[in-house]
């Protein structure tokens, strides 16, 4: 089966870029969000991206203006769904509001259209058990900000049919984008690493051994990463991060996944990052 036609759920942090990648690689797309000022929203933040990759001499102009004209904004969810190959759900890490989500669109969508939930941390089989298409389901976990990070894991549910697998991987490198595949397991491969690296770090600053500006500082100098775990955790958000904790807690039952307490603190305050302006550091309005 060809891929011709993407509907991406969300256009939220990770919605919107996900659909400016398949735009960018010549795929129609469908965005859509519960309400038109979200909807408006991921789509004024790709125009954003796209400008600046114009004044920095990434992009030409025809060719941005030609990935913003593929990308068609959506509040009814039947229209959005309508005749897509592929969709990918990009909404709130909440089981049951998935689940909903999927049950819906299974009645919906065509036969042929292959689902994939970009989910961090959720049960894709769970998820996929919801629909009457467990063959043509899977996972498909983006990173964030998705026009610019390099990687999608690829995770491959209890009765994903190797052609649907297939499919997907090929679509990876199609976006420019490399596929790491895996089975449906806790975590899957990058936050089942993350989670005990980014807690211990934690912990340390709970436990008065160093600023969490220093351990930041300490981690991007000596191991060259991008961000240290406090910067990271309040790009992603700490209220998203803390159910990824909560649950490889409760699935593996390891102590290294539970949250630690400067992580709860903060997300009981409010303080979740980035998006509110305060986390472990201060943002602003």
């Amino acid at each position: 089966m060809e891929i011709k036609r993407i509907c991406v759920l969300g256009a939220g942090a990770m919605g919107h870029g996900i659909a400016q990648v398949c735009a960018q690689a010549g795929y129609d797309v469908s965005l859509r969000d519960i309400e038109d000022k979200f909807v408006q929203g991921g789509i004024d933040r790709i125009r954003k991206f796209l400008d600046g990759s114009v004044e920095r001499k990434k992009m030409t102009r025809e060719k941005a203006d030609a990935t913003l004209s593929r990308i068609k904004g959506y509040v009814d969810l039947k229209e959005a769904a309508r005749d897509v190959d592929l969709v990918i759900e990009a909404i709130i890490e909440n089981m049951e509001i998935k689940k909903a989500t999927f049950k819906e669109l299974d009645a919906l969508c065509p036969a042929h259209t292959i689902f994939a939930s970009n989910t961090s941390y959720q049960c894709v089989t769970e998820i996929a058990a919801a629909t009457k298409r467990p063959d043509k389901f899977l996972g498909m976990h983006w990173f964030n900000p998705p026009p610019i990070m390099r990687g999608v894991e690829v995770i491959k549910g209890e009765k994903t049919s190797q052609e649907t697998l297939d499919i997907i991987v090929d679509l990876c490198h199609k976006l420019g984008k490399q596929p790491g595949v895996c089975k449906d397991s806790p975590g899957f491969i990058v936050n089942r690493l993350l989670q005990p690296w980014r807690n211990e770090s934690f912990r340390l600053y709970d436990e008065g051994v160093a600023s969490f500006q220093d351990i930041d500082k300490a981690l991007k100098t000596a191991y060259n990463f991008r961000m240290g775990p406090f910067e990271l955790g309040d790009l992603v958000g700490l209220e998203i991060a803390i159910v990824g904790n909560e649950t490889m807690y409760r699935e593996l039952k390891s102590d290294v996944f539970k949250p630690a307490r400067c992580h709860i603190m903060k997300v009981r305050a409010g303080d979740w990052g980035r998006k509110t302006g305060q986390g472990f550091y201060e943002y602003g309005k």
